[in-house]
């Protein structure tokens, strides 16, 4: 039997199917100027928790612009997360690195960092609490178009994005970067959102048949993903440090410097499309 696409999942096939260069928020002539990245601390609370997120954006232009939500790793809201949230900004979005964990806390260990997540894995309703009060929070910003929104996320960031949608967040897109990908049953009345998936066929922490599974769950809604495998490349494939990490903690993770560059120009053009 075929299966039938909607629209805006045939607009992105296409489009990556191009390669076409429009991939960024910013016109031509925007382009040309440059970014003058504003960032700072933003405190927001959620279960009586206080949150503390980063924002940046670009402060030479005054006009409302698509946001994007960035959910760290399971590491906590660190110094990688902040920085994507920067190229974010010098996109021309308005970039939110959002506090999951509460009060800024981070792990140095895959122990403690395992511990700080798997809360949010046993209970994704606390987890969309979280994800809800940083997203109203960044509603509040006078750049934030608020019928434009976004969120990206990283290992467990990323299977926090694709919950989110599934949880029926009311945004235009969710990017998973070497996420797990299972997460919560899809509900075709809840998914709103078109999904990109970033995913290493490396990745030893996702196995063959979770592959299988989501893509067959998609497949059972029709809904608007886009898969994207990165030949060689492992779990946290984009960051860095990963390689160091890994042979520190005899972790398999690695840095891809290949499918880092890939995965980020492949989120470029799907909200090249998402946005418009």
């Amino acid at each position: 039997m075929k299966r039938k696409y909607d629209f805006p999942l045939l607009l992105i096939a296409v489009f990556f199917g191009l390669n076409s260069c429009n991939s960024s928020v910013k016109t031509e002539n925007e382009a040309t100027a440059v970014p003058s990245i504003k960032e700072h601390a933003v405190s927001y609370s959620a279960d009586s928790v206080n949150m503390n997120g980063f924002v940046a954006y670009d402060e030479s232009s005054e006009a409302k612009r698509p946001v994007v939500l960035v959910v760290h790793e399971w590491w906590g809201l660190n110094d990688y997360a902040k920085k994507r949230a920067r190229q974010l900004a010098e996109l021309g979005y308005l970039a939110f690195a959002i506090d999951m964990y509460g009060n800024g806390i981070t792990a140095d260990n895959p122990e403690q960092a395992g511990k700080l997540a798997e809360p949010f894995y046993q209970d994704p309703t606390m987890a969309k609490k979280r994800f809800d009060a940083a997203l109203e929070k960044i509603k509040t910003f006078p750049q934030a178009d608020t019928n434009q929104i976004a969120a990206i996320g990283y290992c467990f960031g990323g299977a926090q994005v694709l919950n989110m949608a599934k949880l029926g967040e009311k945004l235009k897109a969710v990017v998973s970067f070497h996420g797990n990908i299972v997460g919560v049953p899809v509900n075709k009345d809840l998914l709103k959102g078109n999904i990109l998936v970033c995913h290493g066929a490396e990745d030893k922490f996702v196995s063959a048949e979770e592959v299988a599974l989501f893509k067959k769950q998609m497949d059972s809604i029709n809904a608007a993903y886009v898969f994207k495998s990165y030949p060689g490349a492992t779990h946290a494939f984009t960051n860095p440090d990963a390689t160091k990490t890994g042979e520190k903690f005899s972790i398999p993770i690695a840095y891809n410097a290949a499918a880092d560059t890939a995965s980020w120009n492949d989120m470029k053009a799907f909200f090249g499309i998402v946005f418009k």
